[in-house]
């Protein structure tokens, strides 16, 4: 057989897998009228029947099948309008907890906690920042103790999104302070409703509190909600970056998101167009698409459960592209785009710039370049993981994390 045969083989069943998928979409939506069917216990059976997330395992949500056709799928679903679930509660948990239990999780971890998380039932927050570690994660200082088979946690979390509606946090807390900062964490699930969680607001720039700081005092925590190996919470939180990254900056339909809203106002808004924006609309569409091609390699990677540092990569230009694409809404509007009536003070369940004023897209997207891990700290990854340039100077890897000055 020539190569040429082996594409064609390749291509056929790829076509063969799409148009199967296709069938058990119809059949789904056949035996579950979205007309008829209470939201809930439709995106109940969609994960039952495998169409949830199409290349997780059978039984977990999915079919094993290629992440690749997962964009079929949901079109499908789409056309059909179907119920779906709110990114701007749950992208948390589907985008970063979700892949850190399927990799690192027990059988039974998976079953409890993957169903009612991609549903949307339980909302799930990320407990890693801590005032004292600024950007550097291994730092952290937050301690869990053994206490027979739980673990008792103390300490202070901040800039935790959608802490205030979480049932579930993915936490990072150090259980032997005698180990190198590195190899003292480990990695858990919190149940945030328990005694000794104290979330607060952190009003942001845009008036509103969609992020919080969070106080654990004597949290329990069962040795069985933990996640990965003891002291293995560094290898276990990389997984959960490593997806943050892609999840954030990864594909999207071309003309998503912020480059998408201001070519519409151009094309809707004659009367704002001049020579000079025109050129800077052109650059930023041209890098909006290379970034979606970028991000689409990311995300294939992703899919075979190795994300690597392209996220990195990814998630850089998602928030530079953002704040430039704000930026160019608001010199587009002029006057207009000063209005800004979100001042209220409020703590948001949910998270859509496109709902939102050009002047909340602006201030927003300012956190971009933080949130997710920083601009700075991104660049340092590239550099040295990807470029395989020199690494700067560290004295703190070699020294047990009680001895650091801090």
């Amino acid at each position: 057989m020539t190569a040429t045969d082996h594409r064609s083989t390749g291509s056929d069943e790829h076509t063969g897998a799409a148009e199967q998928l296709d069938d058990r979409v119809r059949r789904f939506l056949a035996e579950h009228d979205p007309r008829d069917t209470e939201p809930l216990t439709f995106l109940r059976a969609r994960f039952d029947a495998g169409l949830a997330w199409i290349d997780y395992p059978p039984g977990l949500g999915g079919l094993g099948a290629p992440r690749s056709l997962q964009p079929r799928v949901d079109a499908l679903f789409s056309a059909a309008q179907a119920p779906t679930h709110d990114l701007g509660r749950i992208g948390v948990g589907v985008g970063m907890a979700a892949p850190t239990i399927l990799a690192h999780g027990t059988d039974e971890q998976q079953k409890r906690w993957l169903r009612p998380l991609w549903t949307g039932e339980e909302v799930w927050c990320q407990l890693f920042s801590e005032p004292g570690a600024g950007s550097d994660l291994a730092a952290v200082s937050t301690r869990a103790v053994r206490d027979g088979d739980s673990w008792v946690v103390n300490g202070q979390k901040v800039w935790t999104s959608m802490a205030h509606v979480a049932r579930w946090a993915i936490l990072v807390a150090r259980t032997d302070p005698a180990a190198t900062k590195h190899r003292g964490l480990t990695y858990f699930a919190c149940d945030m409703s328990q005694p000794g969680v104290d979330v607060r607001p952190l009003r942001q720039a845009t008036g509103e509190a969609e992020f919080n700081e969070v106080f654990l005092t004597d949290v329990r925590i069962p040795d069985a909600d933990r996640i990965g190996d003891l002291g293995a919470g560094w290898s276990v939180a990389m997984t959960t970056l490593q997806n943050e990254r892609v999840f954030i900056g990864g594909a999207a339909p071309r003309e998503d998101g912020l480059i998408g809203i201001v070519a519409d106002l151009w094309r809707r808004r004659p009367e704002l167009r001049t020579a000079g924006l025109r050129e800077r609309l052109i650059t930023l569409w041209i890098d909006a698409e290379a970034a979606r091609l970028a991000g689409e390699r990311a995300r294939a990677l992703q899919a075979t459960g190795r994300p690597g540092n392209e996220g990195a990569g990814a998630k850089i230009a998602y928030a530079r592209l953002n704040q430039a694409a704000s930026s160019l809404e608001l010199d587009l509007l002029g006057e207009e785009g000063l209005h800004y009536e979100h001042w209220a003070m409020r703590r948001p369940e949910s998270v859509d710039f496109r709902v939102r004023s050009a002047g909340y897209r602006f201030l927003r997207a300012k956190g971009n370049s933080i949130e997710g891990g920083t601009t700075e700290i991104l660049r340092n990854i590239i550099a040295e993981r990807v470029l395989g340039l020199p690494p700067e100077a560290r004295n703190d890897t070699s020294v047990a994390w009680k001895d650091l000055p801090r």
